[in-house]
Parts: C-alpha cells; sequence; structure tokens
C-alpha cells in the first residue's frame, strides 16, 4: 500500500484529500505546515508527498526545496498543489523542485492520475 504525505493546512481539504485517497487504498499521513512536512518526510519515508503551497510556518515552495535538497528525501516525488491559478505558479512550482503541480478545487481524478503517473515512475514496490 503506497504511502503518501499530505501537507495541508485546510481542514476540509486535508479530510476530504485523505478520505478519498484512503478508499483508493493509499496510507495517508498528515502534516499540517510546511516545517511538520520536512520533518515528517524524513520519518515517515512516504512514496509520494501532496504540498500544499500556501503554508503556515514553511510555505510549501520553501519545503520543496529543502526536500529536494536533501539526499534522504530528494527522490520522494511531490505534486505541489495551491488555490493560486495564476500564469507562472506551475512553473514557480516546478522551479522549486515539485514533479508535478495541480490546482484548487481539486479535481480528484485528474489528481489521482497524477498520482498514479508518478507512483510508477518513481516507486518500485
Amino acid at each position: 500500500m503506497p504511502k503518501i504525505l499530505l501537507v495541508e493546512d485546510n481542514e476540509m481539504n486535508r479530510d476530504m484529500l485523505s478520505r478519498r485517497l484512503e478508499r483508493k487504498g493509499f496510507q495517508i499521513v498528515v502534516a499540517l505546515d510546511g516545517a511538520e512536512g520536512v520533518t515528517m518526510a524524513q520519518t515517515e519515508n512516504p512514496d509520494l508527498i501532496l504540498m500544499d503551497m500556501s503554508l503556515p510556518v514553511l510555505d510549501g515552495w520553501q519545503a520543496t526545496q529543502q526536500l529536494k535538497s536533501m539526499p534522504s528525501t530528494q527522490t520522494i516525488p511531490i505534486i505541489g498543489f495551491s488555490a493560486h491559478a495564476m500564469a507562472g505558479d506551475r512553473e514557480k512550482g516546478i522551479n522549486a523542485g515539485c514533479d508535478d503541480y495541480d490546482t484548487k478545487p481539486v479535481e480528484f481524478a485528474r489528481l489521482l492520475g497524477k498520482i498514479q503517473a508518478l507512483l510508477t515512475k518513481y516507486v518500485t514496490n
């Protein structure tokens, strides 16, 4: 069962994504801010990270940069997501180290496709 670290500060988004992903067979661990996300990525060793970009303490851009700079976490695929759908946000996410990027509100089928594609590409279970 693939493990996903969900880094999301909004309780409704966190609850909805966690429940839907668990129903699809994923194990979900949750971090409430970017700093906690960095720590949990090191301790939980997830197969994939869903990273909200607008987070307290340490935003998703900085958390992603930190994760991609550490040998222990740099190969974990990260999907950044945000309610900000302005031109350049996807590129900013990719430049920060995200392997893919999506927008909120989350279109679950599209997000699930991105998760499955990255797990197929990066995770050998």
